[in-house]
């Protein structure tokens, strides 16, 4: 009876084993039809099912994961992934997905190191050092995506995003002799390659290298003519080049090939203001500059830099009120040009609009920072504040202006009268004397010192 109890138990057991993996594989095979048909809740729900039944499959934890990362859930999919890469340490699918995801989430440095255990396993893969090289270039690790390029290319030489992306490193490495050559074997390599070219144009422009730098922009415009972003970037490298005429063909072949697009008009109008400012005898540039700067200008896709270039146009040609209107509005488009501030201000001084002249400096220099015009401005923030009688304003930048350039004379001067206009007479008192050490004529200086007694 014993024994018969015994067998009934196992047999009992193996029944029940074996419903259980025959419903485990109909529940996969159904996550599996539900993938495609395209049901993607479905799916995870079937493979979930199967997960319950065998809480060790490596499989369904797989798919399930790739279900999730197919809808986006990239957290659920990277547990998925995890628990299968631990179930099968010795399976490369898991460890490639379980990265790719990390990648995804831009936790770059942790994909590196999963991409590093999946090359444990097999290291002849070039895919997954390719793969760990950018993960460790948008981590910030130049030098170890070297490495791993340097692995990626002696097992596949012939990888053109991989020289790409040699050229990139080699790039904010600081070489770019280097770079310029890792883009050109990633174009000799894959000759359509739009982004090592466009990386290559930059380069050549950077090193003053006009004329390759123009041949890789005719190139791109040739690979991506239904962009006119690429025939404006062709124009404006003839002009750079010194070849204005051809400057002004190619872009005015834009405008008959694109219809009237601001941004051609824009471009064409930077050539012929150029061409107008270095060849003063040429009339006709300064109206050909203000008739393309104001079709582009007028659109309501109009840039602020396009604003900018029109208010240039227009001062030179001494329209300096509607200058004036113009370069307010180019303050006013986002993102604004920061010369569209300073060209303001410049000419709103001219018409005693000082309120407006200060605050377009205060807003340029909110955008640029403590550059080399920094004292400069502060002095000249200072010194409109003073006249529309702003002295709390015009105190702290004259005394920025000071600290920068304490010797110059007119930085002391005004900084004397706003500390003298702000009731701090021993202040005053010593910028007065120190002003004087340098320049014992100065007439401000003396007046205030009068006014002081």
């Amino acid at each position: 009876m014993a024994l018969l109890a015994a067998v009934a138990v196992s047999g009992a057991v193996v029944y029940e084993s074996a419903g259980r993996e025959r419903d485990y594989r109909t529940l996969l095979a159904a996550g599996d039809k539900a993938v495609a048909d395209g049901q993607t809740f479905a799916a995870i729900e079937n493979y979930s099912g199967a997960i319950a039944l065998r809480p060790d499959s490596m499989l369904a934890r797989l798919r399930r994961g790739e279900i999730y990362r197919q809808r986006a859930e990239l957290e659920a999919a990277a547990k998925d992934f995890r628990t299968a890469a631990d179930l099968d340490p010795s399976a490369t699918r898991p460890l490639d997905e379980w990265g790719d995801t990390l990648y995804e989430q831009q936790r770059y440095a942790r994909a590196a190191e999963v991409y590093g255990a999946r090359l444990r396993i097999d290291d002849r893969s070039a895919a997954t050092r390719y793969r760990t090289a950018l993960a460790q270039y948008r981590a910030g690790d130049l030098d170890a995506a070297v490495k791993a390029l340097d692995f990626t290319l002696k097992l596949d030489d012939q990888m053109a995003d991989a020289h790409y992306l040699m050229g990139l490193c080699l790039r904010d490495s600081g070489r770019p002799q280097d770079a310029v050559a890792a883009f050109q074997r990633a174009i000799a390599r894959s000759p359509g390659l739009v982004a090592a070219r466009e990386e290559l144009a930059s380069l050549f422009g950077e090193l003053g290298r006009r004329n390759e730098q123009l041949e890789q922009l005719q190139v791109l415009a040739g690979l991506d003519g239904q962009h006119v972003e690429r025939r404006i970037a062709v124009g404006l490298a003839h002009a750079r080049a010194g070849h204005a005429d051809l400057a002004v063909l190619t872009l005015g072949s834009a405008i008959g090939q694109s219809g009237d697009q601001p941004l051609v008009y824009g471009a064409l109008g930077r050539v012929w203001l150029e061409i107008a400012e270095a060849q003063p005898d040429r009339p006709d540039a300064m109206s050909k500059a203000l008739e393309a700067l104001s079709q582009a200008s007028s659109a309501a896709s109009a840039t602020s830099e396009i604003k900018t270039l029109y208010g240039r146009a227009l001062l030179r040609d001494r329209q300096t009120d509607a200058a004036e209107q113009v370069f307010q509005q180019a303050t006013e488009r986002y993102p604004v040009d920061p010369a569209a501030f300073a060209e303001y201000a410049a000419v709103a001084e001219k018409h005693n609009h000082l309120a407006e002249a200060r605050d377009a400096l205060i807003s340029y220099h909110g955008l640029v920072g403590d550059d080399a015009g920094f004292a400069a401005r502060a002095l000249k923030i200072g010194q409109l504040s003073l006249r529309v009688n702003e002295e709390t304003i015009a105190l702290p930048w004259l005394q920025r202006a000071a600290a920068a350039t304490p010797n110059d004379i007119r930085v002391l001067a005004a900084l004397a009268d706003a500390q003298y206009r702000t009731g701090d007479n021993d202040g005053a008192q010593a910028s007065i004397v120190h002003g004087l050490e340098i320049d014992p004529a100065n007439a401000d200086l003396h007046a205030l010192s009068r006014r002081l007694r």
